[in-house]
């Protein structure tokens, strides 16, 4: 299989790669001996939750926000997010001196909205869902004259995403799969741009809800389609639709996709926290829920897996409920 990342892209993901390492946590990858015996194989934790404002979102936010020009600056950024991203573009905003307003879902959970302001911005709390919410936000900046900051579906957003997959090849070059949760697929399709440039061979497995899988329905569907019957406990991967940048991408560099109960995402956030001493998100969740579910047996007996813990900005309230 001939890598699919063409010359510019490569020279991109290099450029963005040493743009960050001097701002980023380059996170641990972290051994799971639980898991190893649960599925006959090598488990590895990639600890996004310990990135700067718990969550991989820094990366593309500031990504994009060190590349915009003099001019753009001075307008500000507005961006929508449930909260990882919000965080992330306030934090990148803050370093870089720019000023951001960030629209956020009435439902958002309450640390992140509070950790939101701390970093600086401006928060709004609009729209009952993140959907409705980033159509405020886009119909809100055609009018204010600020610079959209999309959660995913932006090239310099992916690209720094995708600095992770640079990270586990550095850790683990003879990784076998890399599983990855899913909302607008800023994430996986970052990560997949990486890797299949670096080892074409490693399966890419994206994992989301029952409850919300826009992305995983497209890619069923060979179409950009909406997918949400309900709230899930991985809010922070609530996205009906997925990106249409992101669809494109992840299409033809997916491997694998897998859909898990919320009963399965609260398992494991549980046994994330007593087994791996690992504070996650219900989002940050998925790949180990996928992994405790059982559906993903089959490729990694035998294997080099990680798993990718994107996040671990949970509500406390919940967080105690669970435990």
């Amino acid at each position: 299989m001939e890598p699919l990342l063409d010359n510019l892209q490569e020279k991109r993901m290099k450029e963005t790669y040493h743009r960050l390492k001097p701002v980023v946590i380059h996170t641990p990858l972290m051994p799971s001996n639980t898991m190893n015996a649960l599925v006959d194989g090598e488990v590895y934790l990639k600890l996004e939750n310990l990135q700067r404002t718990g969550a991989f979102k820094f990366r593309g936010a500031y990504n994009k926000l060190a590349q915009l020009t003099t001019k753009q600056r001075a307008c500000g950024v507005i961006a929508c997010s449930a909260g990882n991203h919000a965080q992330g573009v306030a934090l990148a905003a803050s370093i870089l001196q720019i000023k951001a307003r960030i629209f956020m879902p009435v439902t958002a959970p309450l640390t992140k909205i509070e950790a939101t302001k701390a970093y600086g911005a401006e928060v709004v709390l609009a729209g009952e869902t993140f959907d409705e919410t980033k159509e405020l936000t886009i119909s809100e900046a055609q009018t204010s004259g600020e610079v959209f900051v999309s959660p995913f579906d932006d090239e310099s957003i992916i690209y720094g995403q995708g600095t992770i997959g640079i990270e586990i090849f550095e850790d683990l070059a003879d990784v076998d799969n890399i599983i990855v949760p899913i909302g607008g697929g800023g994430l996986i399709a970052g990560i997949a741009l990486a890797i299949k440039q670096l080892n074409p061979g490693v399966k890419i497995i994206g994992v989301q809800s029952y409850q919300v899988h826009g992305m995983i329905r497209s890619i069923w569907s060979h179409r950009l389609i909406e997918n949400r019957t309900s709230r899930t406990l991985a809010d922070g991967c609530d996205v009906a639709l997925a990106g249409a940048l992101t669809y494109d991408l992840l299409k033809d560099r997916i491997d694998e996709t897998i859909l898990v109960e919320e009963k399965e995402i609260e398992e494991a956030i549980f046994f994330l926290a007593l087994k791996e001493k690992v504070v996650a998100e219900g989002a940050g969740a998925l790949s180990t829920a996928a992994i405790l579910s059982g559906r993903v047996n089959h490729l990694m007996k035998g294997k080099k897996t990680v798993a990718v813990v994107s996040g671990g900005n949970i509500d406390f309230t919940v967080f105690k409920e669970f435990l």
